[in-house]
């Protein structure tokens, strides 16, 4: 009698802990469900303990994070020794953040198959404002080594697609996706003013400082609340701002407080990275979206559709004044930002992307 086919295993290597990092809830740990339905065990390794993900991107905690970063480099070292156990080996972003590709190499030589997801522009190094003494230890060597090396790369943007292509032409583009379902629509509203809202993290929310003068303006002359998760310390001078805590209980719950999405990016080469993973959590909340006109939101938002993308100061005034005085023209484009979400932005519309390269392998 033939024996029972087993199921494929699957070894996420990954920065964060589950359920913590928006680049990971939006990307793969929303399809695990669907990975395991499909015949395949997941197991997830991340480098960061919940506790060292906590502090990581506050200011001090030198010793807890110098702790935190030996125990990560300790894990990977277990996993180095486990990889052999397993069909594929996902790594999604890096496998360790200093130095050399040394893990990385030995990973690759043991691993059966590697699948690379890269979701930001980690090749140019970057730091967060509270670390940025450790930039010198980072290199693109490591990047560039899982690029090259992997037996697939999945990409969420033109930008990092080219950049990819140059290494490894074995390329699949996935975007940043939400189950929409979890999403209630429509929602009542309950503020008497109208909500302005943002949503990201401690290493994003300095984008938003590229509109202080917007918020002032709209502030001084409207009805509106201002609103800000993931932030805990964002300050705009002048501005009584309503700071919400992120947590994935949460999370969903504050973000249908909003009337209005901000999205503002800098003309620079790190957003041309970006997946525009808030864009979608906004469109599936159906919420309305006003942002800079820059590369991958174009992608994301149709201009007078369900959102507006925008170029000035003036233009960001005059498009948030349009919605904030226009509720039927709110009500009209968060529908619209919600359809999309569902035919373009769904699990369900990008599951079998997913499953599609691991049956390549």
């Amino acid at each position: 009698m033939q024996s029972e086919k087993r199921n494929r295993k699957i070894l996420v290597l990954c920065p964060y802990p589950t359920d913590c990092a928006p680049g990971q809830r939006l990307k793969f740990e929303q399809y695990f469900d669907n990975w395991r339905a499909n015949g395949f065990e997941v197991e997830i390794s991340p480098f960061m303990s919940e506790k060292m993900q906590k502090i990581v991107y506050k200011k001090g905690h030198l010793l807890a994070k110098t702790v935190g970063t030996i125990g990560g480099y300790l894990r990977r070292c277990k996993d180095i020794l486990r990889v052999r156990q397993y069909d594929i080996v996902y790594i999604f972003l890096w496998i360790t953040p200093f130095g050399r590709p040394f893990m990385e190499w030995i990973i690759r030589a043991r691993a059966k198959k590697m699948i690379y997801d890269i979701d930001d522009l980690v090749y140019m190094s970057k730091t967060s404002r509270y670390n940025s003494f450790i930039r010198f230890l980072k290199s693109a060597s490591k990047i560039n080594f899982l690029i090259k090396s992997s037996d697939h790369v999945l990409v969420s943007t033109d930008e990092l697609k080219s950049y990819s292509a140059k290494l490894n032409k074995n390329l699949s583009m996935i975007p940043a996706t939400i189950d929409v379902k979890k999403y209630l629509y429509p929602h009542n509203q309950q503020s008497d003013k109208v909500v302005i809202g943002w949503s990201g993290s401690q290493t994003t929310s300095k984008y938003l400082h590229l509109i202080d003068d917007v918020l002032r303006y709209l502030v001084s002359n409207y009805n509106v609340k201002i609103m800000v998760m993931g932030d805990d310390d964002f300050v705009v001078d002048g501005i009584d701002i309503e700071l919400l805590h992120w947590s994935a209980e949460d999370e969903i719950r504050n973000l249908q407080q909003f009337d209005i999405g901000l999205h503002p990016l800098p003309d620079e080469k790190w957003a041309y990275g970006k997946s525009g993973g808030k864009l979608v959590q906004y469109m599936a909340a159906g919420i309305p979206i006003v942002a800079t006109a820059l590369g991958p939101n174009f992608k994301v938002i149709e201009n007078g559709y369900n959102g507006f993308l925008v170029r000035s100061e003036q233009e960001w005034i005059d498009q948030l004044v349009l919605l904030i005085t226009d509720q039927a023209l709110r009500k009209r484009m968060g529908e619209n930002a919600r359809k999309f979400a569902e035919q373009n932005s769904s699990v369900e519309a990008n599951a079998g992307k997913y499953l599609a390269v691991f049956n390549l392998l």
